[in-house]
C-alpha cells in the first residue's frame, strides 16, 4: 500500500515540476524578466529548455537593441565578445520547424525564435540558439488597416496576374461574342483567386490581436513569419530599460546586457 502511495506522490510531483519548468527567470545586469513558455509549442518549449539547462544562453548578451521593436539575445558568438564586435550568427544544428499559432502573436513581452531568410531558409525554420523579445509600439485601427492591404493588395495583385491576365484578350471577346461563357469563364478564374488566396500568406488580424495591438502594442507585422512560443509575465520595467539603450550602428547596446537563464 505504501509503495503505491508513494508512487501516486511521485507521479503527481512529477507533474507539478513539469509545469514548473515551464516558466524561466531572465537575469540580466539590468534585472530579471520571468517568462512562461507555452504548451501548445512543445518543440520550442522544449528546445528552449533543453538549451537553458545545458546553460547554453550563459553568458551571452542582449545584443540587438532596437527600441519600439525588439531587444533579441542568446546567441553564442556574444560571449565576451568584444566592443563594437558584430553579433548575431545562429547554428543551423539548432534549427527546428515552426509552429504558427493564431493564438500565439507578436504582442508586447512576446518571446519568439528568430530565423534565417527565406531565400535560403525555405520552411521558416526556427533558430532556437538565440531569442527576442518583443518591445513594439501601440498601433491605431488604421495603422492595422494600412498594413494589411500593404501585404495583402500584392498577393491579390499576383494571383491576378497568374489567373486572369493570361486571358484577359479572350475574356473581353466573350464579353461581346457570348456574355453567358464569359460570366461562367469569369466566375471560375474568381473561384480560382479566391482559393489561391485563401492558403496564401495573407495578413488577417482577429479581434484579440486588434484589441492587444491598440491598447498594449506588439509588432504585427511580424506575425505568421516568425514563432511565438512564450511571453513576458513580470519584468516588463527591465525589458524597457534594455529597449531605452544606447546602440551603435549594429545596434549593439554600448553597456554589455548579460544574461543567465533559469529553469524554474
Amino acid at each position: 500500500m505504501r509503495t503505491v502511495i508513494l508512487l501516486v506522490v511521485l507521479f503527481f510531483y512529477g507533474l507539478i515540476s513539469e509545469a514548473q519548468s515551464r516558466h524561466v527567470i531572465i537575469s540580466t545586469n539590468m534585472g530579471d524578466i520571468k517568462i512562461m513558455l507555452y504548451d501548445d509549442t512543445p518543440k520550442h518549449r522544449d528546445s528552449f529548455l533543453k538549451l537553458a539547462k545545458e546553460g547554453h544562453y550563459d553568458g551571452t548578451l542582449f545584443y540587438r537593441v532596437v527600441k519600439n521593436f525588439v531587444i533579441q539575445g542568446g546567441s553564442s558568438d556574444s560571449k565576451n565578445a568584444p566592443a563594437g564586435k558584430h553579433i548575431g550568427y545562429g547554428s543551423a544544428k539548432l534549427n527546428i520547424d515552426s509552429e504558427f499559432r493564431e493564438n500565439r502573436f507578436h504582442k508586447k513581452g512576446a518571446l519568439c525564435a528568430p530565423r534565417q531568410p527565406e531565400d535560403i531558409n525555405h520552411f521558416k525554420m526556427s533558430d532556437v540558439s538565440q531569442f527576442y523579445i518583443v518591445h513594439g509600439k501601440v498601433y491605431t485601427d488604421q495603422e492595422l488597416q494600412l498594413l494589411q492591404k500593404a501585404i495583402n493588395n500584392p498577393i491579390k495583385l499576383q494571383l491576378k496576374k497568374k489567373f486572369y491576365v493570361p486571358h484577359k484578350e479572350e475574356l473581353q471577346k466573350l464579353k461581346v461574342e457570348n456574355p453567358k461563357e464569359f460570366n461562367r469563364r469569369l466566375r471560375e478564374i474568381k473561384d480560382k483567386i479566391a482559393v489561391e488566396y485563401a492558403l496564401s500568406h495573407k495578413l488577417e488580424f482577429t479581434e484579440q490581436q486588434k484589441e492587444v495591438y491598440t491598447t498594449q502594442g506588439g509588432l504585427p507585422e511580424l506575425d505568421g513569419d516568425y514563432t511565438v512560443f512564450g511571453e513576458v509575465v513580470s519584468g516588463f520595467d527591465v525589458v524597457e530599460k534594455i529597449a531605452a539603450l544606447k546602440t551603435d550602428k549594429n545596434s549593439r547596446p554600448y553597456t554589455d546586457v548579460k544574461l543567465v537563464v533559469r529553469v524554474l
